[in-house]
């Protein structure tokens, strides 16, 4: 048997006879080698499909994969939700502390409480011992936002407090104005008081209605408190006379003016030049005849100003 072997380093071809022997023994190694390769080829594939992977499942487990990498970006979007919402919500309970100590600062001024009970502007001091918890140091986003539900409850009520806190001290602030307190002229004597006494025109006994400030024409008359002007002009008795409705049943009358400087319905604040004195009218000289009506009633007026000097 003659047996050619070509190859590229051996220059030119080969060539041997073999004898029977020798064809047996290249014949048996070459059905070796293709054996080998054989059961090679052949575990590889068993250790495939043999051992109960199927390319099915393969594909199934491919897609479980690609399902698994999509549900945690949904978590890791939705955590950064999370995150932005609590951002926000942060800033928004940031912004109603901000509004909180501007009222507290409003409040504290109204009431003229000494500058070191309240202060708005520095974080309140803090203390007491505290245990660590055993459940460990990480916080959970429900714990947070749970936290934060209580604190904005503690806000909305605090902030109701402050709310009603400012309207008692309006609505007290408001009364004093409102209440009439002091004299209406700044200098002068009262010449006549309230009650009995002897009528100067007829010189018979009469009840005077309020009482006589006596003065110099053109003087300078105040408002006693707050109002809304509801008569300016001549009135019988009275000559040129202002009345103003403080509210609350109250009204004050200021009588025998030289000149009114209000209209009606003009707003007039405590202290405020409402006319200049006079004697017009029932008057034997210039003065102001001052009056106080409680619910339509007159009233005797030296009591309001007595309490304003207390």
């Amino acid at each position: 048997m003659n047996v050619v072997i070509f190859g590229k380093g051996l220059g030119k071809p080969r060539q041997w006879n073999l004898s029977g022997v020798a064809v047996g023994l290249v014949g048996t190694a070459a059905v070796a080698v293709i054996g080998g390769l054989a059961f090679a080829s052949g575990y590889f594939y068993s250790s495939v499909t043999g051992s109960g992977v199927s390319q099915s499942q393969i594909a199934r487990l491919t897609e479980d994969l690609a399902d698994e990498q999509a549900r945690i970006s949904d978590i890791r979007h939705e955590k950064e939700d999370t995150l932005d919402a609590l951002a926000l919500r942060i800033a928004q309970m940031n912004a109603r502390v901000i509004r909180l100590d501007a009222l507290g600062r409003r409040l504290t001024d109204m009431a003229e409480i000494d500058d070191g009970e309240f202060n708005f502007d520095a974080d309140p001091a803090l203390g007491g011992p505290e245990e660590p918890d055993t459940t460990g140091s990480n916080v959970a986003v429900p714990d947070v936002l749970e936290a934060m539900a209580a604190l904005d409850s503690q806000l909305d009520n605090r902030e109701a407090q402050l709310w009603v806190l400012e309207g008692v001290l309006m609505n007290e602030n408001l009364r004093e104005r409102v209440y009439p307190q002091g004299r209406p002229v700044s200098s002068g004597w009262i010449s006549s008081y309230f009650g009995k006494r002897t009528d100067p025109f007829t010189g018979k006994p009469a009840n005077h209605t309020g009482i006589d400030f006596a003065g110099k024409l053109g003087q300078e008359i105040e408002a006693v408190a707050d109002g809304v002007v509801s008569w300016s002009g001549d009135r019988y008795g009275y000559g040129i006379m202002v009345e103003i409705n403080h509210g609350n049943g109250y009204a004050t009358r200021y009588a025998h003016n030289s000149e009114n400087l209000v209209q009606v319905g003009d707003e007039v604040k405590k202290g405020q030049t409402v006319a200049l004195m006079g004697e017009t009218g029932r008057a034997t000289g210039p003065n102001l005849h001052f009056e106080v009506l409680k619910n339509g009633r007159r009233v005797n007026p030296v009591n309001f100003i007595r309490e304003s000097s207390k």
